[in-house]
């Protein structure tokens, strides 16, 4: 257990946000931080690929739209991806838990992330005060080193001592909730994937027509019974029809029919 905490632990700080080591944002951030890529890993860590990877997509749903506007994190999904989808794992419990589990961790780790952001701030005059100097060395310490040592404080000790020693209070705590409380946490993990796929709808449908697509996808999946791959073809097809959609233009056709009016 010590080695998988200190696993996950190294992965929560390789993908968290400010992060060079893994290709920047893009192989960190926005790669490493998705639920649904560290559920995988997390899963291949504890060695429960298959509940990793159901726990992630569950996850990734309610997260799919967040947005950081501003520096501002309305939950921090670096803590979510990794220890939280851990926890879920070690609990044994539904992954609609986990992912109620996870909202809260997520909710919870804002405060280690606006912690991160007022450190980096004393950095930031430092860094400041060493090129007004033109101390090479000082701005370098200042603004990669003191910053990223920090970071990795902030994301990999949380996360090693919430797996490592917080899986066993998390059973027990599962254990210990009467089942009227289990059910509520259940109903609440199905609640909110379904949230985040609306608030992505808002955010990418400008026009009513659009939600068809949305619809016939939907009846696919559940009526139909098709498979990703299924449906992936249907969708390429109605993205193509869609592309190649050419309105016609009514007032070429009412000239014509003034045309055919006055030679009659």
């Amino acid at each position: 257990m010590l080695l998988q905490a200190t696993l996950i632990g190294l992965f929560c700080y390789l993908g968290a946000l400010s992060v060079p080591w893994a290709f920047g944002l893009t192989g960190g951030w926005y790669v490493l931080s998705r639920p649904l890529v560290s559920g995988m890993i997390v899963g291949a860590i504890l060695g429960d690929v298959q509940t990793g990877i159901m726990i992630g997509i569950a996850v990734q749903a309610v997260y799919i739209a967040m947005v950081t506007p501003g520096g501002t994190m309305p939950a921090d999904l670096n803590f979510v991806a990794y220890p939280a989808i851990a926890l879920g794992i070690l609990s044994g419990k539904d992954p609609k838990i986990a992912v109620t589990l996870a909202a809260t961790i997520g909710i919870l780790g804002t405060v280690v992330f606006n912690m991160m952001q007022v450190i980096n701030s004393y950095w930031a005059d430092k860094t400041d005060k060493a090129i007004s100097s033109g101390d090479i060395s000082g701005l370098r310490k200042y603004s990669v080193y003191c910053p990223q040592f920090g970071n990795f404080i902030l994301r990999f000790v949380p996360s090693f001592i919430a797996v490592y020693f917080g899986a066993e209070y998390v059973v027990e705590m599962l254990d210990a909730v009467p089942q009227v409380v289990i059910n509520i946490m259940n109903v609440l993990g199905g609640i909110l994937p379904a949230v985040g796929i609306g608030v992505l709808l808002k955010q990418i449908v400008k026009e009513n027509s659009i939600l068809l697509f949305f619809i016939v996808g939907f009846i696919c999946v559940t009526l139909l019974k098709l498979s990703m791959i299924g449906l992936a073809i249907i969708g390429v097809f109605f993205a193509y029809l869609h592309f190649n959609y050419k309105p016609v233009k009514v007032a070429t056709i009412t000239t014509i029919v003034e045309d055919e009016e006055d030679e009659f």
